[in-house]
């Protein structure tokens, strides 16, 4: 049976349709905000996954080209893997929902958003984070609490909530917020340096907007939604938990007391292998339960002596960061390098320099067709001491990536200022938490380094938290390392500068954060950042004045658009031609824009000459130094610019009388001209007399300077 539910957000119509398509899934709807549509697809399987100790949830974010009207670009016009938008898309529906589903329930869930139509004034992420909580909530799956999502912007001072295009150009914030009706459970934001308090009332607001769309969603559960399957939990033998926490709780104790990570891993090493050894044959088909007693002991130990005695895993101050070293310049041909490291995380950027043809091209459904600074992150194995087949980047990676481009985006140059395409990679060296975070300082120093010149220098942190089981009592921690991340309830990550936060990310693993957390978070990360970018301008104070040698350079020039055809020629012959002469690269704007890059200052300006004299407009009057292309009865040919050719009649060849243009001029001979005329039809007339005249005149005026 077909229902339709609707309410109004941001004064505009979000429609909720099911029971139309998608008669065997779990759940079907299509929800729609504007014209924008999503189709969301829930489903489980029957029974739970045997052999795992994790929930394992699917979110698929599916773009579909057909959306905005366009045939996907290459060769196969189908969509092929997902973009980088859709894979973070996927992520940040992933991140909300999961803490909120029974704990010890083994069951695949897939939730599959698709993509079926997009108006840009109307974000299809928004919308299907809301679409994926909503089918979730009508489904027989064990989901009872939904989810709001927002988008927040800030224009002229003023909180806009989820904005249209022309307002997200505008906005200085792009802020997404989503949350449950008592708590926020995700944030992701970037910002143009925006102050902590701003960016805190931006989350307040969105989490009151989230509140209606909860409301609305908890309305079309009780109208329609189905009765919830009762869950299968995965629960151990209580006395094999009872009897493996008996005997191995003080030892677990005292390993994870050992401050030093190395000592306490080879510790808990042995703790693992003589619990194994001594319940392995009592419980010879339980072995990942003891496994999961030990990880379970391990978690309660580091949050009591967190909560309760105040002491952190390494023996730093809740507020206190780690130590911290920076480093430039460390290969000789990279054309900027940065290693951060912060205890006994590190990372290294390297920075590349290119022309603006090295932009990424975006195929998607977004309203970015390209982009000039990219950012990626690498995570090998070997920066957790693991041996693993290397492959490419998974959605951690992608997502780490994002997260740290993000952050120095509002601070790279414009076109204008720099006119060159900015690739930085972050090798993660060795990984002990927050490594995203470290690639923004990493990267800050290579492009510092590499001479771009960023607008202020960035840095990252993240922030921890640890609560009772109650949420009655909390610990926000600053600077979290890898166990306070595996044990703790919160990632926090913010990015910015002295003057202002550009990212945040937040992950939780509990139903949402309070306001007083998400506060104190955000103010303790500011005094983290500026102790950080203290530390950062030690090593580099600001760009170098000259980028590496083994940098490119970029020439530029305008022309006016109608010469683009001159210059670029009939199937590009020209353009090629003026390549091929001089070993450059060009890259010509439609506004007549060009940008010229090589490495030879000889070869550019070679080509700034030949395209400058392309476009040059013939001007009455002028004396040109030009080449006899043809003779003909009449007169001769002469090329006075590349491509543009005038004729000298044989009358105005010589002061005297000229029988035969041969007695006067050959072919490839170069001869002084001046332009007498250019007709209606572009035809230009040439003298060389007159140009001989003025020639002569010139010297005669010279010569009577010199007598006086």
């Amino acid at each position: 049976m077909n229902h339709m539910l609707e309410t109004t957000l941001a004064g505009r119509k979000l429609k909720v349709e099911f029971g139309k398509v998608g008669m065997l899934s779990d759940c079907a709807i299509l929800i729609s905000y504007g014209e924008t549509v999503v189709l969301v697809n829930a489903n489980a399987s029957k029974e739970p996954r045997a052999g795992i100790d994790f929930f394992p949830l699917s979110v698929e974010y599916e773009e579909r080209l057909y959306a905005v009207g366009k045939i996907p670009g290459g060769f196969i016009k189908r969509e092929g893997r997902p973009s980088e938008d859709a894979i973070l898309t996927a992520r940040a529906i992933d991140r909300p929902l999961r803490p909120l589903f029974p704990k010890g329930y083994r069951n695949d869930v897939q939730v599959v958003c698709t993509v079926v139509s997009v108006e840009q004034d109307n974000s299809p992420n928004i919308l299907a984070m809301n679409g994926a909580s909503l089918a979730l909530c009508l489904s027989s799956i064990p989901f009872t609490t939904p989810v709001g999502t927002v988008s927040v912007g800030l224009v002229d001072g003023k909180f806009v909530l989820n904005p249209i295009q022309g307002e997200r150009e505008n906005s200085i914030l792009n802020l997404t917020v989503c949350a449950t009706k008592e708590r926020v459970t995700m944030i992701e934001a970037g910002a143009h340096e925006v102050d902590e308090e701003t960016m805190y009332n931006a989350i307040m607001f969105g989490f009151e907007e989230c509140k209606k769309i909860v409301a609305f969603q908890e309305e079309a559960m009780q109208k329609f939604g189905k009765e919830k399957l009762e869950p299968v939990l995965h629960k151990m033998d209580e006395n094999l938990e009872q009897e493996v926490r008996d005997y191995a709780f003080q030892m677990v104790k005292d390993a994870m007391y050992i401050t030093d990570k190395d000592q306490r891993n080879v510790a808990i090493d042995e703790v693992r292998t003589k619990v194994s050894e001594q319940f392995g044959e009592k419980y010879p088909e339980n072995g990942s339960d003891i496994a999961d007693v030990v990880y379970k002991l391990q978690k309660e130990i580091v949050r009591t002596m967190i909560l309760r005695e105040g002491r952190r895993p390494d023996g730093r101050g809740f507020n206190q960061v780690r130590l911290i070293s920076c480093e430039v310049s460390l290969f000789p041909r990279t054309h900027g390098t940065g290693l951060f490291t912060r205890g006994l995380t590190q990372v290294m950027t390297a920075a590349t320099i290119g022309p603006l043809g090295d932009v990424q091209i975006l195929d998607g459904i977004g309203e970015a067709e390209s982009k000039r600074y990219m950012h990626h992150y690498n995570f090998p194995s070997y920066s957790v001491g693991e041996v693993r087949p290397l492959r490419g980047p998974g959605r951690r990676e992608i997502g780490h990536g994002a997260l740290a481009e993000k952050a120095l985006e509002p601070l790279i140059p414009s076109e204008e200022e720099f006119p060159y395409a900015v690739r930085l990679v972050s090798e993660v060296l060795s990984s002990n938490g927050s490594t995203s975070q470290a690639s923004v300082c990493a990267s800050t120093l290579a492009l510092l380094d590499a001479g771009v010149p960023i607008k202020r220098p960035a840095a990252g942190i993240a922030m921890g938290l640890v609560t009772s089981d109650d949420l009655s009592e909390e610990e926000v921690l600053t600077d979290i390392q890898g166990i306070e991340d595996f044990f703790g309830d919160m990632d926090f990550k913010v990015a910015g500068t002295e003057k202002g936060i550009t990212a945040i990310q937040v992950d939780t693993k509990i139903k949402g954060l309070s306001n007083e957390c998400i506060k104190k978070a955000i103010e303790d990360a500011r005094i983290a950042r500026l102790f950080i970018l203290g530390k950062m301008q030690e090593c580099i104070p600001e760009p170098r004045k000259e980028m590496s040698p083994y940098a490119p350079r970029v020439y530029t020039m305008s022309i006016d658009p109608e010469k683009i055809r001159d210059v670029i020629g009939a199937g590009g012959k020209t353009i090629n031609k003026i390549i091929a002469e001089t070993g450059v690269k060009i890259d010509i704007k439609e506004d007549g824009k060009i940008y010229i890059l090589s490495d030879d200052s000889v070869g550019a300006n070679k080509a700034l000459k030949i395209i400058n004299d392309l476009t040059k407009v013939v001007e009455v009057g002028e004396i040109y130094l030009g080449k006899v292309t043809r003779i003909m009865n009449f007169g001769a040919f002469v090329e006075i610019l590349p491509g543009k050719e005038g004729l000298v009649h044989i009358s105005k060849l010589d002061f005297t009388r000229v029988n035969k243009v041969e007695d006067v001029v050959s072919v490839g001979d170069e001869i002084l001209v001046k332009v007498t005329e250019v007709d209606d039809q572009g035809r230009i007339n040439l003298s060389r007399k007159d140009a001989m005249k003025n020639e002569a005149d010139e010297e005669q005026q010279s010569e009577k300077t010199i007598d006086k």
